[in-house]
């Protein structure tokens, strides 16, 4: 079982690692990445909560130009191994997951660099119409990528496995160390939500955030507690419906003599 685990793990970090960048683009997000991880090291629920705690603080997190965020491939690896295969609370997994994501995206520039030397090559295929060869360049640079991640993703099963009763220790010597990741860990989430919020946040949409937050507030002390968010869904699935038909309607009425004064309007 454990052979198949790390035969799987590599497999799908391996995949995610390639889809950052080409493929789907949509598989290696935490929310995704965390729920298949989960289910390979045998606990599916666990690993979808740490994707949504995770996919939260990646929410905001968009490369800008030359800046780059932390990579959410290896944050979403390395929370997993350390929630399920150490023992650790979600909320004091995220801190030290973080670094190792930082160090996932020197990897991806260590990858870049490299596979700049082969950009010759894929000039002069292009040069010659050759998109074979143009094709070969790219899988070679994927395939350095994704084999590196899949190494990476390997040894930190294995770590988290190791680290699992010196962690346990670590957490009752020093609750107060654990504590403080713990805060960090917390405070991430926030901070994701609040960059998002600061990018695409229209002034009109105020309203709609607030009724979102009472609407959690309101479900969330009720006896449906643990349906809340499917209940909040579908409200924003009205709303959205509702605005789309509102515009449709006003869109095909244009210049069509609906409306004005005739109509009391």
């Amino acid at each position: 079982m454990q052979i198949l685990q790390v035969v799987l793990l590599a497999i799908v970090t391996f995949v995610f690692a390639i889809d950052q960048f080409s493929l789907t683009e949509v598989l290696y997000r935490p929310i995704i990445a965390c729920t298949i991880i989960g289910a390979i090291l045998g606990d599916l629920k666990t690993g979808l909560m740490i994707g949504g705690e995770v996919e939260i603080i990646a929410i905001g997190q968009m490369p800008v130009g030359g800046a780059q965020p932390p990579n959410f491939v290896m944050f979403s690896v390395v929370a997993c191994v350390l929630v399920i295969n150490s023992g650790l609370t979600i909320e004091t997994a995220v801190a030290p997951s973080l670094v190792f994501a930082l160090f996932g995206q020197y990897v991806v520039t260590l990858v870049f660099t490299i596979a700049s030397g082969l950009m010759d090559r894929a000039d002069e295929a292009a040069h010659n119409a050759n998109p074979k060869g143009i094709t070969t360049v790219l899988n070679i640079h994927m395939g350095i990528l994704g084999a590196l991640f899949a190494v990476i993703a390997v040894v930190c099963y294995f770590g988290g496995q190791a680290l699992a009763e010196p962690m346990q220790n670590l957490s009752t010597q020093f609750s107060w160390l654990t504590a403080g990741l713990s805060a960090a860990g917390t405070m991430l989430r926030f901070v994701g939500f609040g960059i998002l919020m600061k990018i695409m946040m229209a002034g009109d949409l105020w309203g709609i955030l607030l009724a979102g937050f009472a609407a959690a507030a309101i479900f969330g002390a009720s006896s449906i507690a643990s349906a809340t968010l499917i209940y909040i869904a579908f409200i924003g699935v009205a709303i959205a419906v509702y605005d789309y038909t509102s515009n449709v309607k006003v869109k095909n009425s244009a210049g069509s003599n609906v409306g004005g004064m005739s109509d009391g309007i």
